[in-house]
């Protein structure tokens, strides 16, 4: 086998290859017979020179790859492949002989190499595999691979947080505290890159530990300064306003407000905001544009100045209440819609003592939300300082028991009375769900109440919940076996932020509809919201079934869904109108739709930009 390198980024990585199962498959088949090749398109950090690695891994290749400083010199990129002097013509001639020709990084190609790129496409003797940003500038012969028809593309999607999740797993060897996972998630904003440097960094400096009572890796303290975050920082590190940034970042996890600084520094900041790297709201709060960038800007600072810049939990005491009476208040007025909460989270970050009071409230908020494991999480946060606080014990019982997790509920419990519901949903885990509903009728509040309908018996408790309300509504609807009035309370459930009690109240639809099609839409929407309450295990969502959607069918479906006409999605995946259509039908039909009016609900997909 003979291949030519130009460099070995991401050729040999320690990290298995995880997800994109289905993308690896298209750029296998466009290298088969008959195919000239394809073109991956995606934001920097993506992950499109890790996949190609993959799909090509074995294969007789030769690879080139565009970079920034080259970009004036003609034939750059191919420099190791072809003579000191030559002409197009003659460069098409030499390589017209390589079987597989991967070219990375085709948005930095010079014009020349972009050029005979072109023309290689053109001629079709050798198979191409083409890698390009599409979020910067391409030269106008790479782009018209797709536009003009020559290469179909493949715009990469981000990788969904399950395979993210397990990627992480795999590369620290463990699972992930869940806070921990959203930290990182956080701060990466789905660059795997970086993603994958801060895990490596984590785990060979030790700043990993145990959480006894899961097993997972947990990372509390500040971020590791590596070289990719400082990198991805270089802007800020170096910027000539970096006194007004590095204020800015000490003042985390409150804003700034603009009236905070004097004349001098408001052209600073003017500066700034010119260059996007700061944001300010509507009420004058300041604050910086990317999640890594006060992370970045505090750990380069130094001790003695972090010390004289850094807040205190103590300072944050009076918005810590804040945030805690805003999440209160959304959950008494039943709306839990997502609330930022940044001073809660910066303190567990920092690895100080979260009080347990407002962890056991940030842990009901997540449950009632549908995230089990947050909700566990945040508990634990609680319980650190305060081991036999009820509320939090209490709230881990819930998410454990919902999540499935008998001996964790129990444990939880162990030597308390079993309040607000936690019997009940300790039953269910024990599988008594008559029990469970028998301790969720004697309930005195709403959502004890309203346990008796997630668990499928509506009927002593409707006329008790709050009326017009919107758990009475799906009460009422269960009660008659009404599917299009559950489907409504569903949507209602939805929009207040209650994901896992509306695919309850659409898993129950399932069962009361009687169109078929209905059902199946019915199915298909409990399904989409049951993944996103991370293991949620409850009676109503037993037996669901969904088969998945390919890659493709998926972003055909996303365009579909953002409004774009099957000429236009064709047109953008260089397909032709009827391979759009075709896969429209087979989509609508393991989706249960019968046509696009239901995409945008129906499906949970991510922002749809996939040019």
């Amino acid at each position: 086998m003979t291949t030519f390198e130009r460099d070995a980024k991401t050729l040999e990585l320690p990290w298995r290859f995880t997800g994109r199962e289905d993308e690896l498959e298209l750029i296998r088949r466009a290298l088969t017979a008959g195919h000239l090749g394809i073109v991956v398109t995606g934001p920097a950090g993506c992950g499109k020179t890790r996949l190609v690695t993959e799909a090509v891994r074995g294969s007789d290749r030769a690879r080139a790859a565009g970079t920034p400083g080259t970009r004036h010199i003609p034939f750059a990129a191919f420099a190791h492949l072809l003579p000191e002097t030559v002409s197009l013509h003659r460069a098409v001639q030499l390589l017209s002989g390589v079987r597989l020709l991967l070219i990375d990084d085709a948005h930095l190609l010079d014009d020349a190499s972009a050029a005979l790129v072109h023309q290689l496409a053109v001629h079709g003797r050798t198979r191409l595999i083409v890698v390009a940003a599409d979020d910067v500038p391409c030269p106008g012969a790479v782009s018209r691979l797709w536009t003009g028809e020559l290469l179909p593309r493949l715009a990469l999607e981000p990788l969904p947080r399950e395979d993210t999740e397990q990627l992480l797993a795999a590369g620290v060897g463990g699972p992930l505290e869940p806070l921990t996972l959203n930290r990182l998630l956080h701060l990466s904003r789905g660059d795997p890159r970086l993603l994958r440097d801060l895990a490596d960094a984590l785990r060979e400096r030790g700043l990993l530990t145990r959480c006894p009572e899961t097993d997972q890796w947990t990372w509390r303290g500040p971020l590791p300064l590596t070289a990719t975050v400082r990198e991805r920082g270089a802007r800020l590190l170096d910027h000539p306003q970096g006194g007004a940034l590095t204020r800015l970042a000490f003042s985390e996890p409150l804003p700034l407000a603009v009236d905070d600084f004097d004349l001098g520094e408001l052209g600073d900041l003017e500066a700034l905001e010119a260059d996007h790297l700061i944001r300010i709201d509507d009420d004058g709060a300041v604050r910086l544009a990317r999640p890594l960038h006060g992370p970045v800007l505090r750990a380069a600072a130094g001790r003695l100045r972090a010390r004289r810049l850094a807040r205190t939990p103590e300072q944050c005491a009076p918005a810590l209440a804040a945030e805690r009476a805003a999440l209160t208040r959304g959950i008494e007025q039943t709306d839990v819609r997502a609330l930022p909460a940044p001073v809660g989270e910066w303190l567990a970050q920092e690895g100080v003592p979260v009080p347990a009071g407002h962890a056991a409230v940030r842990a009901r908020f997540s449950r009632l939300r549908g995230e089990l494991r947050e909700a566990a999480a945040w508990a634990r946060e609680g319980l650190r300082e305060a081991p036999g606080d009820v509320s939090c014990r209490t709230e881990l019982a819930l998410a454990a028991a919902q999540s499935g997790d008998t001996a964790t509920a129990e444990r939880a419990l162990a030597g308390l009375p079993a309040l607000d519901g936690a019997a009940a949903w300790l039953a269910v885990a024990r599988g008594d769900v008559e029990g469970a509903a028998l301790e969720a009728f004697g309930a005195e509040d709403a959502y004890g109440l309203y346990d008796a309908v997630r668990l499928g018996v509506p009927e002593k408790v409707a006329d008790r919940l709050p009326a017009g309300g919107v758990f009475a509504l799906h009460a009422q609807a269960l009660a008659q076996a009404d599917g299009p009035g559950l489907d409504r309370a569903a949507e209602v459930l939805e929009e207040r932020g209650f994901l896992l009690f509306a695919a309850e109240a659409r898993a129950q639809a399932v069962r009361a509809h009687r169109d078929p099609h209905a059902a199946r839409t019915s199915r298909t929407r409990a399904v989409a919201l049951a993944r996103r309450c991370q293991g949620a295990r409850t009676p109503a969502l037993s037996g669901l079934v969904l088969g998945e959607l390919t890659a493709r069918q998926r972003q055909i479906v996303a365009l579909a869904a953002a409004g774009l006409s099957n000429r236009q999605i064709a047109e953008r995946l260089t397909l032709s109108v009827r391979t759009v259509g075709n896969h429209l039908y087979g989509a609508y039909a393991r989706l249960g739709a019968n046509d696009r009016s239901a995409l945008p609900w129906l499906m949970d997909l991510p922002d749809t930009e996939t040019a």
